[in-house]
């Protein structure tokens, strides 16, 4: 992305340039009058005039291309100033001290007085210099920075501050027409470096067992991550490994065939589908002679005998359909791609092992030993039977090989990361992934508590139903409505849609803003307050600024075209603190690309949102007669500033999955 900024740089520098070698060309082809006539011929003159007026066509031809990429660009991607200010002072550094090889790191400034942004490279600079031999303060370092700062539309000014800290302030003039792009292009997404197709392996249930609680975080990251893919312009497919072969299905089938014995000709009425496991279970641990047909079922079903597999499918449609009502009410798209699409797969992966001598024999199994790895992993167990390190080898291979994948992400719990560790070097050493070319990333996290602090269960200890939950959900959202009596004002069709926005919009947020690899609480009472980081208070507080343009009669088109004709003026701080902070949405995004941690887009959503509270509470959008009530004036520049921030929250929502509302 820094490349591709740098360019941007370069390229409206090379304008310039050809613009100050057009004003030379035009004064030499206005000299005409001026050279002696008798010393010149005519047509000598003619022809040079002509040679200056074909470059200067060419030249502005040249100029005209280079504003037309960069106007392109700026209608697809959202610079991130950060990235900008990067570029800028990677170049101030290599042409300072072009024998040292780092970084420019630029970091918003913390507080207002210290600029927008700090550059603080000058430290690490100085130490890097004395090690090389040469002595140079970090201040007299930092000075030397600035003075080798190339021209450029976006720095206002540079402060060197205390040791070495280079301050960084903004032009307003950079920030009105980022601003302005904003209104004009919509939200965009940051600047890409390339295009890549990305697998995304999350959710994963297990067929014939209801989705719990434990689904939950896997489906609501996993989704998200995928979403902020999508945005940012990546060909991304939404995997769901489903637990759909093995053992357990011969007890199902068996089970189904003493249960439904006409399944094959009448559709089996199964409707608890957890009630029908455990019944399976039960007899399978007690009854020898069920256990046997549960065996032969498992070998029959290998077989892909069609009575048995007929079984396995109605078993698998029945939970298939019960999890895609689940992902209905969430808005979470995927495929459901099963262990048993990788069956032929593992048996060329096993092939493919031994022909390369890597698997051992180790009473009765197959093992598969990695270097640096204390755990080998089991390709075939000692029954012949496949596992899920075969599986997963094969389902990797698979979305290099077949995908054409050149980014793979796995969203499980932390507990599955030396797992999948393994699994990627063992992949890597089959040959069956270049992690040069391939970006493989298992994104781990942490467990649901309950308010005990102990794993999120019934009272009964069971684990929680993940319908369950979401009804419960919907069920306290809409008596918090009703205690605010939103009722009142709302239409029973527009209480039900806020509550179900309410109900799974806080139990995402809730999640996506913790830190993922850490435990979290679930508590519906701290994530329906209307207070504090939650998505409530921003649900509350999107409505709300979405209010003040319907109150003021304005459209988006009146704004649209108050952008268009450049006349946004800002002259309150908190007009300024707001602006900028919007603009900082492509470096968040670029951060989350890079760790694919979401709870810092949740931290600028609040911070962003208690930002507008501020600069509504000093900067009045619409004044009004306080007798009458009648509307005196309309500061359309602020109206433009309420947009852009509802605009920027729309965008943040939807990455996050949650469902926007007009009315709460």
């Amino acid at each position: 992305m820094e490349d591709l900024q740098q360019r941007t740089i370069k390229a409206e520098a090379e304008i310039e340039e050809l613009k100050k070698q057009i004003l030379q060309l035009e004064k030499g082809a206005g000299q005409e009058s001026e050279i002696d006539n008798e010393d010149t011929p005519a047509e000598a003159l003619k022809l040079q005039n002509d040679k200056l007026k074909y470059q200067i066509y060419h030249l502005n031809l040249a100029i005209k291309n280079q504003e037309d990429a960069l106007q392109t660009e700026r209608r697809k991607s959202m610079p991130s100033i950060q990235t900008i200010l990067q570029g800028i002072f990677d170049m101030a550094i290599e042409k300072a001290f072009p024998d040292v090889a780092i970084s420019a790191i630029v970091h918003p400034s913390t507080q207002e007085r210290f600029g927008d942004y700090q550059c603080n490279n000058a430290m690490t600079l100085s130490k890097m210099l004395k090690e090389s031999g040469e002595s140079m303060i970090p201040r007299k370092v930092a000075e030397q920075i600035v003075q080798c700062l190339p021209e450029n539309d976006v720095l206002e000014k540079t402060e060197v501050a205390g040791p070495g800290f280079i301050n960084i302030t903004v032009k307003k003039n950079f920030i009105l027409s980022q601003l302005r792009d904003v209104i004009l292009y919509g939200v965009r997404p940051p600047t890409m470096d390339r295009k890549r197709r990305v697998v995304v392996d999350f959710s994963s249930p297990n067929i014939a067992k209801e989705m719990h609680v434990g689904h939950l975080r896997s489906t609501i990251i996993g989704d998200s991550i995928c979403r902020l893919l999508e945005f940012v312009g990546h060909d991304v497919v939404r995997i769901s490994h489903l637990g759909d072969w093995g053992t357990q299905f011969g007890m199902l089938i068996a089970h189904l065939r003493d249960t439904f014995p006409n399944y094959l000709t009448e559709s089996p009425a199964i409707e608890d589908l957890q009630t029908f496991y455990k019944a399976a279970k039960m007899r399978f641990d007690e009854d020898a002679d069920f256990k046997k047909r549960a065996y032969d079922g498992v070998v029959k079903l290998q077989r892909r005998e069609s009575d048995y597999f007929k079984a396995w499918q109605m078993i698998c449609d029945v939970s298939k359909n019960e999890f895609e009502k689940i992902y209905e009410r969430l808005g979470v798209k995927l495929i459901n791609r099963g262990e048993s699409f990788y069956q032929d797969l593992m048996v060329d992966v096993v092939e493919d092992l031994e022909k390369q001598n890597l698997l051992e024999l180790d009473e009765g199994r197959k093992i598969l030993k990695v270097p640096s790895e204390k755990v080998p992993l089991t390709i075939v167990k000692s029954d012949g039977g496949f596992t899920y390190d075969t599986s997963d080898m094969a389902a990797l291979k698979q979305r290099v090989k077949d995908e054409k994948a050149n980014w793979l992400i796995y969203i499980t719990d932390g507990g599955q990361g030396m797992h999948f560790g393994i699994i990627f070097k063992a992949c890597e050493m089959a040959g069956y992934v270049n992690r040069n070319l391939v970006r493989i990333v298992h994104v781990p996290f942490g467990v649901v508590l309950g308010e005990d602090k102990k794993k999120f269960k019934t009272r009964s200890g069971d684990t929680v139903r993940l319908v369950d939950l979401l009804n419960e959900g919907i069920r306290r959202a809409e008596a918090k409505l009703v205690e605010k009596e939103r009722d009142k004002v709302l239409s029973k069709e527009e209480l039900e849609i806020a509550a179900k926005a309410v109900a799974y919009g806080c139990i995402k947020y809730s999640d996506l803003s913790h830190n993922r690899t850490n435990d979290y609480i679930f508590s519906f009472d701290k994530m329906l307050d209307d207070k504090g980081n939650t998505a409530v208070y921003l649900l509350y507080a999107l409505t709300r600024i979405r209010s003040i343009a319907r109150l003021a009669n304005v459209d988006s088109s009146e704004l649209t075209s108050i952008a268009e004709k450049s006349s946004i003026e800002f002259d309150h701080p908190k007009e300024w603190k707001l602006a900028k902070l919007i603009l900082r949405f492509p470096e968040i995004l670029e951060k989350i690309l890079d760790d694919l941690f979401l709870h810092p887009l949740c931290d600028f959503m609040y911070e962003l949102s208690s930002a507008f509270t501020e600069f509504y509470d000093n900067c009045y959008c619409i004044e009004k007669d306080r007798k009458t009530g009648e509307i005196l004036k309309i500061n359309k520049s602020r109206l433009i500033l309420c947009e852009a921030t509802a605009l920027i929250m729309e965008k943040s929502f939807h990455i996050l999955g949650i469902e926007t509302v007009a009315k709460m």
